[in-house]
């Protein structure tokens, strides 16, 4: 029968989960008692909201596509049956490549599972796996559009009139597919820092009787949905975007866990691909921190 020198840990060392607090590749160690996973917290997600859906193909295919119909002309009444024929309607296709290959491969040992007095483990392990995938991919969503949005600077640094700039920088939008925006087409996602700005402003503004301090979100500011995020790119203070200008397809796979050969061990992974391309960069209006 074996014995614990004092001081030493009473617990069995786990055969290959890690501890995030031990040196690196320290193990943990199985429980003495029956314990449950601690849920991986995370900020609600946008990019399933914004993002584009009009896309044709199949991802397996490795490419998708989106198009943009121009805006149709008038001309004087007799000109296509002078010329014999009406004006071809012209489209420019985007093309969304599903080029980035992505998986989460982790490998635990059947006694750690049944041991480790963790409930749960594999199941945890697998929606932990989900949220890692929705974390990745909505950074990489506005990161694509902070990329192909136009930068706005704006003339004042009044945060209702910076806020306003972007607005406008999309509403007033004149180009062979575009006439204009309505304002409920749009979306402004700020980073925490600017969005608390925003929140003060409105908070103190004279006119804002009727809003209410305990509310957590603003929910629109001058008639455009407003929302927080903390997956801005770092030098991004702020995306104003319409509804559907950034495609992000994922194509994911089942999970999967499976005994490993000669041993008691069991992998569990997820594997996924996606890509990201801008539909419509010209109705997207990023700002940036100041250099």
């Amino acid at each position: 029968m074996s014995t614990v020198a004092h001081g030493q840990d009473p617990r069995i060392p786990a055969l290959s989960v890690l501890s995030a607090l031990a040196e690196p590749d320290g193990k943990d160690f199985l429980s003495m008692l029956s314990g449950k996973v601690v849920e991986n917290i995370q900020r609600g997600t946008l990019a399933s909201r914004l993002k584009n859906r009009n896309l044709s193909g199949n991802p397996d295919a490795g490419t998708i596509e989106a198009r943009r119909f121009a805006n149709s002309k008038s001309q004087a009444y007799g000109t296509a049956r002078a010329a014999g024929r009406g004006n071809a309607v012209k489209a420019k296709p985007v093309y969304v490549h599903i080029d980035i290959d992505r998986e989460i491969v982790e490998e635990i040992e059947h006694k750690d599972v049944i041991m480790l007095g963790v409930s749960g483990l594999l199941q945890e392990r697998s929606v932990n796996h989900e949220k890692t995938t929705i974390r990745e991919t909505e950074r990489a969503f506005f990161q694509t559009a902070s990329d192909a949005g136009m930068e706005v600077v704006p003339a004042s640094t009044a945060i209702e009139e910076v806020l306003e700039a972007l607005i406008l920088q999309i509403t007033t939008t004149l180009n062979e597919f575009v006439d204009g925006v309505d304002r409920d087409m749009l979306d402004l996602v700020l980073s925490d820092t600017f969005y608390s700005r925003a929140r003060n402003y409105i908070d103190r503004g004279v006119n804002n009787a009727h809003v209410s301090t305990s509310a957590e979100n603003i929910v629109t500011f001058h008639g455009v949905r407003i929302h927080p995020s903390n997956y801005l790119p770092n030098s991004v203070k702020a995306v104003c975007m319409v509804n559907g200008s950034v495609a992000i397809p994922i194509n994911p796979r089942q999970y999967t866990a499976e005994k490993l050969q000669l041993s008691e061990a069991w992998g569990v992974g997820y594997f996924f691909w996606y890509g990201t391309a801008p539909v419509m960069p010209d109705l997207i209006a990023v700002l940036k921190e100041e250099a």
